[in-house]
């Protein structure tokens, strides 16, 4: 299994540096920083603006192939991922921001996985009951509503809540509370408190997906062999399922939870603008605005790793629930 998992890491590693460099090379095509300085006023001469665009490694007269070689030596051997196109510190603030939507990010896509997997699980085993056509009937109104529009209905009941009590009942803006005076407690709750709608709206969308796609798998192995066999041999009904149906029935699900995460990162980008939350989705669509190539080369590099992660764990997951994968 270890020699399967480190196949596995250099199999990413060539994939991260695929996507990044693709990635680099549709924001240099795509993204046009030189109109961004020629607008400003009073309009600098055309050489000003090359002298700045050179200096911050953006400048379209230069091959992109060598831009991307400055931009990956400067981020390999000085772990630099450049200048923003104000002339800011890149780093600077993708350190500010990884944090934050890291937080939103497992929380919300954790909490999806394990109630989609729970749920459609339950479903397939009390199929065409009451629950099972509840559950479904939520399913397919979440997967047909935009996480945008899930987020703004948590944030109007929020504000509604708020006018009808006379005071903040559940926060709907930013991630925590300024100037908080107290202990870590105090913190976490107010952190708690101020995650709980913004994960919500990521994490109802991923139970609706993964419940459905649980239900089909669940009931691909209720009437199997060998779960008969198990049930001969003296376990009850709800054991068999637990240690035999359940596992079979996630494998397939492992992948799915790493490639979806891609989607979830879309969405996180919509959920922390309506929540206020200053994290790299927010970012990601104000460097688009601005033309900011490094920004968006950083964005797209974090969100590459992220999901190459989620695919490693998923890997680890599978080769440890399905003895056959050895190779």
């Amino acid at each position: 299994m270890i020699r399967y998992l480190a196949k596995r890491i250099g199999y990413y590693a060539v994939l991260l540096v695929v996507a990044v460099f693709l990635a680099y090379a549709l924001s240099c095509t795509a993204l046009g920083p030189r109109a961004y300085f020629e607008a400003k006023q009073p309009r600098p001469s055309a050489a000003a603006v090359d002298r700045q665009l050179t200096a911050l490694n953006i400048n379209d007269r230069t091959p992109v192939v060598e831009r991307f070689a400055t931009w990956a030596d400067g981020l390999v051997f000085h772990a630099d991922l450049g200048r923003t196109i104000h002339n800011t510190s890149v780093n600077e603030e993708f350190g500010r921001r990884i944090w934050v939507s890291l937080r939103l990010l497992l929380v919300g896509s954790l909490l999806g996985m394990v109630l989609g997997v729970a749920g459609g699980a339950w479903s397939a085993v009390k199929q065409y009951r009451l629950s099972d056509r509840a559950l479904t009937l939520f399913s397919f109104v979440m997967l047909s509503t935009p996480v945008f529009l899930v987020a703004l209905f948590l944030k109007n009941g929020a504000i509604a809540a708020k006018d009808a009590a006379g005071h903040e009942v559940i926060p709907f803006t930013g991630y925590e509370t300024p100037n908080l005076a107290g202990g870590l407690g105090a913190h976490l709750g107010d952190w708690a408190l101020h995650l709980l709608l913004p994960t919500l709206s990521l994490a109802l969308g991923g139970l609706a997906t993964y419940s459905r796609y649980q239900r089909s798998t669940m009931l691909d192995v209720l009437g199997s062999d060998y779960l008969r066999t198990a049930e001969a041999k003296g376990l009850t009904r709800s054991r068999a399922l637990l240690k035999h149906g359940l596992r079979t029935a996630v494998i397939p699900m492992s992948t799915m939870f790493a490639y979806s995460f891609l989607g979830i990162f879309t969405g996180a980008a919509f959920t922390e603008t309506i929540f206020g939350w200053h994290g790299m989705g927010e970012w990601f669509i104000q460097a688009i605005n601005e033309q900011d190539i490094n920004a968006v080369v950083a964005v797209n590099l974090f969100a590459a790793v992220v999901i190459l992660a989620a695919g490693f764990l998923a890997d680890a997951l599978h080769a440890a629930l399905d003895p056959r994968v050895r190779y």
